[in-house]
This record gives C-alpha cells, structure tokens and sequence, in this order.
C-alpha cells in the first residue's frame, strides 16, 4: 500500500478506482488498466485485478524473486503468477528472469545430437524399468525408477548407493508393484556387480544397460529419469511469502 501510493502509476489508478476513470483516451502507461477498469478494485490501499494484487514498480523485482524461488521453470512460474499477482508485461518479464536463471540454464538438457532411437513398447505396466541415480542433491542421494509404459514414476531416498542398498529398494517396490520383465540402467557398479546381475537372474529379470542404436535414446522414460533429477536438483523449500502479499491475508 505504501508503495502504490508513491508509485507514478498506480497511485493514479488508485484515485481513478475510487473517483471514476477519465473520459476518453489516457496515457500509453495507463492502457492496460483502463481497459481492465470493470476489474480493478482497492484493497487496504492496494490496487487488485480480480484476486491478484497490482504490484507497485519498485517492488517487482521482490516478486519475481519468490515466483520463482523453487525454480519451477517459465511455465510454472507463469502459473504461479496468475493465482496472485499482476502488472503490465508480467509474462514477458518471467520469461526474461528464466532465461538469465543460472540454476535453470545448469540444468537444460543438451540438445539432441541424433535422431534416438526409440524403444517397442512395453505392452503392460510394470514390464520394463528404467533405473538411475539421482544426486548428490543437497548431500542426498535418490534412486529414480520409472515404468516405461504408465510414465509411474518412484523416487527412493538412499543412504547409501551400493548394489545391496539398490537391491533393497527394488525388492520394496517389487513387493508393491510386482516383478519387472526386464530393467534398464547405465553401466554404474551398483548396476553392472555379480550381486545385482544374481539379484535380477534369481527373480527372472532380463537387464540391459544401454539403450538401442544410441546412448541418448531412452524415449520418454528416459526422459521422466531426467524430469525427476531436473526437479530434485532444483528443489528447495517453499514458503508462503505469495500468500502473504495479499493485504487481506497480512
């Protein structure tokens, strides 16, 4: 409120909102308000659009900052955004704050460098896993397991990485879900030691630890084992600053 007061913009729409908007046409700076006049309303000084509060100039940088705070990418964020807050060129604006993201741009996959190769389908849930190490992460390991036809995605936490540690968590999801007809990893120790290849010939498991024709071309499971090390690399703990903002929840 005391921001919008002194704001060059808002502090006249605010008077318009509560006087009655002039006739006829105003200034470039005022066009995306006038045309919203019908949807504007004051709140404890506050200039809303609907439910979303009208952020001050000098203040949306701030805002920005906690959209985009657990880095949930350009869309997300676009979402986030439209459940609280507004000004003219938002969209643009998160855009921009994305794309010079440095968490964000670490994180892109690397564009394609052949056509991939993609595997035959599975015919039935559960049939074929595609496994992988996630981390560290905030000093935490997780093992990523996802089933190539249904796209169900497990995510274990691991405190430790070795063969019998993995061999643990599978039999926990086997118990759930049922036993695999074949599993897909790289060739990481945990994945290539006599104990595991044992583990998985004792339960009828056929394992293979490359994708066909071409490293990259694990299809769209593939593509689930890196949306879950995207998201958990990115991760961090949510606060309600955004619901905070609205002054009549201050």
């Amino acid at each position: 409120a005391a921001h919008t007061a002194k704001d060059s913009v808002l502090s006249r729409v605010l008077n318009w909102v509560w006087r009655g908007w002039p006739v006829g046409s105003v200034e470039p700076e005022f066009g995306p308000y006038k045309s919203r006049q019908n949807e504007l309303s004051i709140s404890k000084g506050c200039v809303l659009w609907g439910n979303r509060v009208v952020v001050p100039d000098k203040l949306r940088t701030r805002v920005l900052e906690s959209l985009h705070e657990g880095h949930p990418g350009m869309v997300h964020t676009k979402a986030l955004a439209r459940g609280y807050v507004w000004w003219p060129g938002l969209d643009k604006e998160i855009e921009e704050w994305v794309r010079g993201c440095p968490k964000c741009q670490q994180v892109r996959p690397d564009p394609p460098q052949a056509t991939p190769q993609g595997w035959e389908s599975s015919g039935k849930p559960w049939a074929r896993l595609h496994i992988d190490f996630a981390g560290p992460l905030q000093g935490q390991m997780f093992l990523i397991v996802v089933d190539a036809m249904s796209k169900w995605l497990e995510v274990v936490h691991m405190k430790s990485t070795t063969s019998l540690a993995v061999i643990h968590a599978l039999r926990r999801l086997f118990a759930t879900h049922g036993l695999p007809d074949v599993i897909v990893s790289d060739n990481g120790p945990q994945f290539v030691s006599e104990e595991f290849r044992l583990f998985l010939t004792s339960n009828g498991i056929r394992q293979m630890t490359s994708a066909p024709f071409h490293p990259a071309s694990n299809g769209q499971a593939e593509r689930m084992v890196r949306t879950a090390k995207e998201a958990l690399g990115k991760m961090r703990r949510l606060t309600t600053r955004l619901n905070r903002m609205h002054p009549d929840l201050s």
